[in-house]
């Protein structure tokens, strides 16, 4: 840095060589030089509408940590993974089923109190962690992958296997009923990755099991698939029954819990002005000195907003960066894509029902950050249906604003559909990208800046970090400092549209 700093500049009344970097202050008396100054939340108050995820994770979901590289767990519920697909089965007794049922067996005259048969069930999840397949990325779950064997299975419990048209194949479009089975025993280590189920028949008749074929559930092809399109495969557990006088029943244990870690990321901003030029007083803001200052903490916001979108998790030369939104929805949440010429309301809602699926997220805390594009579509959405096709009182589509408000500060317009309310918050920083909008679960991400040992690296002003008497040059510099980074877990709560 030359040793004649300025940030007036040449223009406005010196001829001097202007050529360091500028800051900010606040117009109320700094104190003491060299004196912290933590700011904490208080700096995402400034230019709210700017950077409007900053001021959200700052308020709602900031945990510190005390170490640069920080690890965390994710739970996810296991009650709702007691289901599995049926894979084969046989009708004699107790049997490892066959390789190649005969799928349009409608002989098979299941009767209920009598019928004994045996069934292979894998699931489309990993046990361990209960880690799903998420929709728009690559399918890592499906039958015969290691950690798919149903672990949930015991003797005791009522199972419900759906059945086909009678006289139809296994993999009809569409459902006749169910079969209701008794679970007598299981085994787990005859098939590898399988469950295979020993019931007797509760309720039945002759029928076709509803089974998944290649087009289904097997293989990558689940990637392609709705909830509603895999729904009619499952089989669930719909409860126990016991005689009455009996010992306990046994149990079965769950793994729910992953693990995953983030890094913190260093940001500055350095304020610096010579005292020649912080003692004049100018035209039209008599202390430049002041309004820079507050300019550079804005800076320094904008640049953080910037990271936490679209940043990169790497170490690269002893520096750290943290991961933005972008880069982690679009590798591992759910992706979706939003042209918005041709993107309609069904297509939206059928998004909606990915994401939202209770069963995987069900936390109702999703905040939808968007460009300036789909901000308009949203809102010109709702008017065309308002206008166009409300044909009475009592009918209207089910898409139409509910409502605008204020959150932190941050205006949000709240969107009325068939899976709740939206909260719409417009996002400039999204402009000009890729990146039409951002689902965020704020449950499941949070902020967390580095605090430890009497020290807060959350934002913070270094008042005089060089001054006339510790450098020798008759100049003042401030630095703001902020050393924090993003956690985030559960990619299945969040979606991008691109």
């Amino acid at each position: 840095m030359a040793d004649s700093t300025s940030i007036v500049g040449n223009s406005l009344y010196s001829d001097q060589d202007h050529s360091s970097l500028t800051g900010t202050q606040s117009s109320i008396n700094t104190g003491a030089l060299r004196r912290k100054y933590n700011f904490g939340n208080r700096v995402t108050e400034l230019a709210l509408a700017q950077d409007p995820f900053f001021r959200f994770v700052s308020m709602v979901s900031k945990k510190p940590t005390d170490d640069p590289t920080f690890k965390f767990t994710e739970r996810r519920s296991s009650y709702s993974k007691r289901y599995a697909y049926l894979a084969e089965f046989s009708e004699v007794g107790i049997s490892v089923p066959a390789t190649n049922p005969d799928n349009a067996d409608t002989s098979a005259a299941a009767t209920a109190g009598s019928s004994i048969y045996s069934f292979k069930f894998f699931t489309d999840y990993n046990f361990e962690g209960n880690l799903v397949n998420i929709k728009g990325q690559t399918c890592d779950y499906y039958d015969g992958v290691t950690g798919t064997q149903p672990k949930f299975f015991i003797p005791g419990q009522i199972i419900k296997i759906n059945k086909a048209p009678t006289g139809g194949a296994f993999t009809s479009a569409t459902n006749d009923g169910y079969t209701l089975w008794k679970v007598n025993s299981v085994d787990t280590t005859s098939a590898a990755n399988h469950a295979i189920v020993n019931a007797t028949c509760v309720k039945g008749t002759s029928a076709v099991f509803r089974m998944p074929d290649g087009d289904d559930v097997v293989g990558a092809a689940i990637s392609s698939k709705s909830q509603e399109d895999l729904e009619p495969f499952r089989c669930y557990v719909v409860g126990t029954a016991h005689g009455a006088g009996t010992g306990y029943p046994e149990t079965w244990e769950d793994q729910p819990f992953s693990t995953s870690h983030g890094q913190t990321q260093i940001w500055k901003t350095a304020a610096v002005m010579n005292n020649t030029d912080r003692a004049t007083v100018l035209k039209y803001e008599g202390n430049e000195w002041a309004r820079i200052w507050k300019e550079k903490l804005i800076e320094h916001k904008w640049d953080i907003e910037q990271s936490l979108l679209f940043g990169s998790q790497k170490t690269t030369g002893g520096i750290n960066t943290t991961q933005g939104a972008v880069e982690f929805i679009s590798t591992y949440g759910n992706s979706f894509s939003m042209t918005l010429a041709s993107k309609t309301q069904d297509d939206f809602l059928d998004d909606l029902s990915a994401m939202l699926d209770p069963r995987y997220n069900n936390a109702n805390a999703t905040v939808f950050f968007c460009n300036t594009a789909v901000y308009n579509w949203l809102h010109k959405l709702d008017g065309y249906f308002r206008n166009n096709l409300e044909k009475s009182a009592n009918y209207r589509a089910d898409f139409s604003i509910a409502g605008k408000k204020k959150v932190f500060g941050i205006d949000i317009t709240t969107i009325s559909t068939i899976y709740g309310d939206m909260n719409v918050a417009r996002n400039i920083h999204l402009d000009g990208t890729n990146v039409k909008m951002l689902g965020i679960n704020m449950k499941y991400c949070s902020y967390r800046p580095l605090v430890g040992n009497g020290l807060n690296r959350d934002t913070s002003v270094y008042v005089g970090v060089q001054t006339l008497e510790n450098s020798g040059v008759d100049r003042r510099v401030d630095q703001i400092l902020t050393e924090a980074g993003m956690e985030w877990c559960c990619p299945e709560t969040h979606a991008i549209w691109v």
